[in-house]
């Protein structure tokens, strides 16, 4: 009479990123609104400048891009004596870049960070979709043996020296308890560490961490 093994297989992955998104916002505030209108206008011409001297979308630095338009509100604060105060005037307005060359992103960095008005809000670390879909269909089948050799593990562990399998499913399909899906977990894009060269506002070092990619999968097999 045949045994069933019931196992999950798992197997995770590190691969280099190739790509970067850096997203920033250009904000500023004041008691005029054409006065902060035309400064975040001003500072967004120039990294859009800096950015279209890089940008081709085939070979790069810079593969895309994009700003939003400039928002313009206005409020009236009120002081610590509930008083109303003049109004304040904002204007802000974020830019997106995506890098496939990290050396020049850290050059370009280090030039629009230092102009007024600009806030890195952080990089985004990725691969490119033909290199996921690669990556992502050797990680499934690492899983699918992952499971396969428990299996025979637990097959021989009582005895039992012939395994065959019957069904394998995305994690909780089996009716196994475990993850919702069985689609590797998307990349993880962990922040780069990002230092100045010197004091002098020189390029910015990136060490870009690796991304995980990862899988799970359950699978039922009969033992003999």
């Amino acid at each position: 009479m045949a045994t069933q093994i019931t196992v999950q297989g798992q197997f995770s992955a590190w691969y280099p990123a190739e790509r970067a998104t850096v997203r920033l916002t250009i904000s500023f505030d004041g008691a005029k609104r054409d006065a902060v209108l035309a400064s975040a206008t001003d500072t967004a011409q120039q990294v859009t400048d800096a950015v279209k001297a890089l940008h081709d979308p085939d070979a790069g630095p810079v593969t895309w891009f994009a700003a939003d338009r400039v928002r313009v509100w206005a409020e009236r604060p009120w002081n610590a004596d509930g008083k109303q105060l003049a109004p304040v005037h904002h204007a802000a307005l974020g830019v997106t870049v995506k890098f496939r060359d990290f050396d020049a992103l850290g050059a370009w960095l280090a030039d629009a960070a230092l102009l007024p008005g600009v806030q890195v809000n952080g990089i985004e670390w990725a691969l490119t979709d033909a290199k996921r879909t690669a990556v992502t269909t050797e990680v499934r089948s690492r899983a699918v043996k992952d499971a396969a050799d428990k299996a025979r593990v637990f097959a021989q562990a009582i005895g039992l020296a012939s395994v065959t399998a019957v069904a394998i499913a995305d994690p909780g399909m089996l009716g196994v308890a475990g993850a919702a899906s069985g689609y590797p977990a998307p990349p993880m894009m962990r922040a780069a560490s990002m230092k100045m060269a010197d004091a002098g506002g020189a390029a910015l070092d990136f060490t870009p961490e690796d991304i995980e990619v990862s899988a799970s999968v359950d699978a039922r097999f009969e033992a003999s």
